[in-house]
């Protein structure tokens, strides 16, 4: 099963106002292996960079002015992620939106909300009332994000993938796999009985000379209590 892990990086939160993707980035995964396969791109919004969205990508209008246009990598883009394979994104309907709304523009049809894969929806089902921000994910998983410093499509869709995975049945997919193809039967031997001899229980009453030497050792005890 082929799959693709994507993410953006935009202008700001909405398209309908205006804001553009300014980054995409794309990782395959078949059976939920990395394939190292991947699409990224950065594109030229054609407007100003707000200073709050810079902060989170780090990406100027001076470093995007020579870049593509979305309209001038679309097909590849495209041709890279298929028509039936599963999208999955981080909060996937905003990365869906802001894509559908470049395809708009070049005249082509949405994506299909069918292939939306939202992983952010997976760990509310799976960590319920827990921080389920991609940060978050990578340290209840234990992914290693160090060198994240700011948010990267590529990056995040790489670090995505292995929290998909992770979401998805982890390190137990591999172990069921195993499990299934490498039956190993395991017998038991019961021990042989041993007949042993009868033996009458030994006494355990206290002799004559036990209770005199018990009554003796109380006479010693001072102001006992059991003879207030």
């Amino acid at each position: 099963m082929r799959e693709i892990i994507f993410d953006t990086e935009t202008t700001g939160l909405d398209p309908k106002s205006g804001d553009r993707l300014v980054e995409i980035g794309c990782v395959e995964m078949v059976n939920r292996v990395v394939t190292g396969n991947t699409f990224h791109c950065y594109f030229n919004p054609d407007r100003d960079m707000p200073a709050e969205a810079e902060r989170v990508h780090g990406l100027s209008a001076a470093f995007l002015a020579d870049k593509p246009r979305f309209h001038e990598k679309v097909a590849e883009f495209l041709d890279f992620i298929g028509e039936e394979d599963n999208l999955v994104a981080h909060n996937a309907g905003f990365d869906f939106g802001f894509v559908n709304a470049e395809l708009e523009m070049c005249g082509l049809p949405p994506l299909s909300r069918e292939r939306m894969v939202d992983t952010v929806a997976m760990a509310r089902m799976r960590h319920p009332g827990a921080k389920n921000s991609l940060d978050a994910l990578c340290t209840r998983y234990g992914i290693d994000r160090s060198h994240r410093t700011k948010h990267g499509a590529l990056l995040d869709a790489e670090l995505l993938a292995q929290v998909y995975v992770e979401l998805t049945g982890g390190r137990q997919i591999g172990l069921s796999l195993a499990a299934e193809t490498n039956v190993v039967e395991i017998t038991t031997q019961a021990a042989p009985r041993r007949e042993r001899p009868f033996r009458p229980a030994r006494p355990h009453a206290a002799s004559e000379a036990e209770l005199a030497a018990h009554a003796a050792f109380l006479e010693t005890v001072k102001s006992p209590l059991w003879r207030d």
